[in-house]
Formats: structure tokens, C-alpha cells, sequence
């Protein structure tokens, strides 16, 4: 890969949730992302990917670590300074039903982040701006005059995703934007996410846990467990000849489009739950649903470690 243009390193974010106790919702991850690049995080829910993106962009502040963009450590700046790097790092939110304001216009949602920023010179400007913005992402400029409300899901999201361009950023977190809609409209999302990085030179963080769309949509994916990078790699090296054993069980619950084959896969049934990340286990945080743990896992912590040139996973046994 290029040089890194965003590094995370020993990320960690901290809930107090109680008396002496502590969830440790992102609990020391470290990756690079180059230049155009889109790293995929995946895992199932409650692994704290989004925590993750939200630490990031600073919307959480972090318990410790690192961010950096273009060498900068935007874990350091103040409230003024980092004002100025919110244009360089925007965020696309989950559910386009709770991210936009009932009251407000398209005009209005969209325009505030140009006012904020002092983008918009005049009202003729801004308005201009913000239809520009619209039929970018597919919309049509009088859309500007409606209301959340009176759009589907689907144009919702494409909002959504005009108010991150509107800054003009170069680093955006895409905190599962397709999840909440119907499935013929995801399609369609993913593609403009796409369309929009080959024209204007996007770095993404795309965070989902639909493995089949990580894979279209990511150069690299990280796979995320109790807070903790388990296994990071290539799109095609992952899915073609995964390490970790929680890699595995999750590539094999991927549906095959062939009834033949999709008889003849192996399916890897994890047994029990998600365990709580205010006690996760000792050692290895995946032992207690691994099929291959051994005594070893419950004592030592498996260290992340580059198990093939590009891959890299945290298993004893990788």
C-alpha cells in the first residue's frame, strides 16, 4: 500500500457504566488507510465498529490512542482546531430516519454545514450550492424545498450523504449506511459510494456487516470482535483463505447463490453469545465460542501478527 494518509493507533474508547465497572466498547485497535483507499470494518453486532468510526471522527473523544490524518494527531486539537479538520473528515450515519432534522429543509440541513463552515457567501449562493449537491447524488434540485418526511428511505440516505460532501471532505466514515434500507435501494447506494470516491478521490472507512457488500466495496477488510481487531487483510486474500477461525464461521454463514454448492458448504455454528465487553474473557477474547481453543487461549493473548505477507490476524494457531 501508499503511504498512510489516516493511522489509528492503540484506539481505545471507554464507558463507565457503573460502580467500578467499565465497558470497553473499542479496546486498543491500530490500522492505516492510503489515499483513495476504502478499509472495510466488519463484525457482528455489539463489537463496537461504530463506537469505533464515531471515536474517530472525534464525535466520542477517545479514552487513549492515536488518529491521525495527513500526520496530524486530531486526538490532540482543540475545539477550534478541530473545527477546521471537520471538513476533512465527515460521517454518513446509520439509520437516515434519526440522522436528519423533521423540522428542518433539505435546503436547511444540507446549507447549515456550508454556514458553519463559511461556505456559502450569500443566501443565492448557498442555495445553489445545495442544488448542485442534490442532483450530485441523484436527487433533483427541487428537493431542496421538502421536508425529510416526504422522502423514501433510500432518498433519504442519498441526503444524508450530501450533507458529508457538502464540506468538500477528503476522508469519510460510512457508519453502515445501507442497513436500515430495503435491500433493492442498498445496490444503489453502494454504487454511488462508489461512483462518488472514482470522481473526487474518496478515503473511506465502510463499516457494515453484510460481508458479501464489504467485499464489492472494500481494497482491505478488518474484522472486529469484543472491541479488538482479529484479522485484517486483503478483500480477496480474506475471502479466499481467511486465518482466523471467527474469520471462517463468518464467511461460511455468506449465502452461496447455487442450491448444489450452498448444500455442500460447511457451515461453522458458533456456540453461545457475544460475551460482555464490561468482562470480556481472559486471553484470546474469542475462546469461548472457538472450536479450536486450547488451554494456551485462555492464558495468553494472542499477539496481532502478520501470518502472510498483507494478512494479518491475532490466533495462536493462524
Amino acid at each position: 500500500m501508499s503511504e498512510a494518509f489516516v493511522e489509528i493507533q492503540g484506539l481505545r474508547k471507554y464507558f463507565n457504566v457503573g460502580k467500578n465497572r467499565v465497558l470497553k466498547a473499542v479496546n486498543d485497535i491500530s490500522f492505516t488507510i492510503a489515499k483513495g483507499e476504502t478499509l472495510g470494518l466488519v463484525g457482528e453486532s455489539g463489537c463496537g465498529k461504530s463506537t469505533a468510526g464515531r471515536t474517530i471522527t472525534r464525535l466520542y473523544e477517545p479514552t487513549s490512542g492515536r488518529v491521525s490524518l495527513s500526520g496530524v494527531d486530531v486526538t490532540k486539537l482543540s475545539k477550534s482546531q478541530l473545527k477546521a479538520y471537520r471538513r476533512r473528515m465527515q460521517m454518513i450515519f446509520q439509520d437516515p430516519y434519526a440522522s436528519l432534522n423533521p423540522r428542518m429543509t433539505i435546503l436547511d440541513i444540507i446549507g447549515e454545514a456550508l454556514d458553519i463552515h463559511g461556505l456559502a457567501p450569500s443566501r443565492a449562493h448557498r442555495k445553489r450550492r445545495v442544488e448542485e449537491l442534490l442532483e450530485l447524488v441523484g436527487l433533483n434540485a427541487e428537493h431542496a424545498s421538502r421536508y425529510p418526511h416526504e422522502f423514501s428511505g433510500g432518498q433519504r440516505q442519498r441526503i444524508g450523504i450530501t450533507r458529508a460532501l457538502a464540506v468538500e471532505p477528503e476522508f469519510i466514515v460510512c457508519d453502515e449506511p445501507i442497513s436500515a434500507l430495503d435491500v433493492s435501494i442498498q445496490a444503489q447506494i453502494i454504487n454511488l459510494l462508489i461512483d462518488l470516491q472514482k470522481r473526487m478521490g474518496f478515503t473511506y472507512l465502510f463499516i457494515a456487516h453484510d460481508l458479501s457488500m464489504v467485499k464489492y466495496m472494500s481494497d482491505r477488510v478488518a474484522v472486529m470482535y469484543l472491541g479488538k481487531i482479529v484479522e485484517l487483510a486483503r478483500s480477496e486474500d480474506l475471502y479466499d483463505r481467511p486465518h482466523h477461525p471467527y474469520t471462517k464461521a463468518l464467511l461460511s454463514a455468506i449465502p452461496v447463490p447455487d442450491p448444489d454448492l450452498e448444500e455442500r458448504k460447511e457451515r461453522i455454528v458458533l456456540s453461545g453469545d457475544l460475551p460482555s465487553p464490561v468482562n470480556p474473557p481472559s486471553g484470546c477474547p474469542f475462546r469461548t465460542r472457538c472450536p479450536i481453543a486450547t488451554g494456551r487461549c485462555a492464558e495468553e493473548e494472542p499477539a496481532f501478527r502478520e501470518v502472510r505477507p498483507g494478512q494479518w490476524a491475532s490466533c495462536h494457531y493462524a
